[in-house]
């Protein structure tokens, strides 16, 4: 289940991977398990109109999706990009709804992040498929630094609408996984107002000197989202194994200092 050498180098280069077919055999009873999750947050977001996108914390809502951080599919793809000891950093289960302009996810210089993206639909280039533009994670290069200060207004800076810059599209089937790293520029074009889409989101583990840092990105990020950093789904059902990849954040995580109020809400348990 590790990836080649030849897989790796091209992660590296040009900040993304394609692997077809990984999780198909098990792509029925994860898609079962992702519009559970999604059903259950209804009660506290509304049905999804279409309207704009929906977002929820999925994996870790889910006894059965978060058993995919042991599954050694998963567990070798990150283990050969992050190391042995990498860290789970959480998950979004998402119903898109229309155009995702051109972004990056993060900037973290001296630790790798990545997302694992599970796409449930078929997608190309015409109805929403992810797009990535090659080489955009090396922030230090001129090419990529470039990128960021003209992509996401490429029609001032180069008359273009953002569909039409070149870029990688990814076509998906049902069973595939993407992989991208967080500084790769990605978006996503036509498509419908449905679009279904999990993230398990992983980075290298952070040395003892860097750790304060760490703390620095993590606690506004979901503090004023969730109660507590994983979901009682992931952490019931957690072995020895995959408590390596939960313990750092976990020992990072104050919810006293990083709130003011009530969260918008709690994990579920499906």
């Amino acid at each position: 289940m590790r990836l080649t050498q030849q897989q790796v180098n091209f992660f590296h280069v040009f900040g993304f991977l394609k692997l077809p077919g990984l999780i198909k055999d098990d792509i029925e009873k994860i898609t079962q398990a992702f519009e559970k999750v999604l059903q259950a947050y209804e009660g506290i977001l509304g049905i999804h109109d279409g309207s704009r996108r929906t977002m929820v914390p999925c994996v870790d809502s889910s006894y059965y999706l978060s058993s995919l951080l042991d599954d050694p599919r998963i567990h070798e793809v990150a283990s050969s990009l992050l190391g042995e000891d990498f860290n789970y950093w959480g998950s979004d289960g998402n119903y898109y709804s229309g155009d995702t302009g051109w972004h990056p996810d993060g900037g973290e210089p001296k630790y790798l992040h990545i997302k694992l993206a599970f796409y449930l639909d078929e997608l190309d280039g015409s109805n929403g498929a992810l797009r990535v533009i090659p080489g955009s994670h090396r922030e230090t290069d001129r090419y990529a630094l470039d990128i960021m200060h003209h992509v996401p207004h490429s029609q001032q800076h180069f008359g273009l609408h953002g569909s039409e810059l070149p870029a990688q599209v990814l076509d998906v089937t049902p069973g595939d996984l993407l992989i991208f790293n967080h500084r790769t520029f990605h978006s996503a074009w036509g498509g419908g107002n449905k679009r279904r889409m999990f993230t398990m989101n992983m980075c290298e583990r952070y040395k003892d000197e860097d750790i304060g840092f760490l703390r620095k990105m993590i606690l506004p990020h979901v503090g004023a989202h969730i109660d507590r950093y994983f979901g009682d789904a992931m952490l019931e059902s957690a072995g020895q194994a995959r408590m390596k990849h939960l313990e750092q954040m976990i020992s990072l995580w104050d919810w006293d200092i990083v709130t003011r109020g009530k969260p918008e809400f709690s994990y579920l348990k499906v």
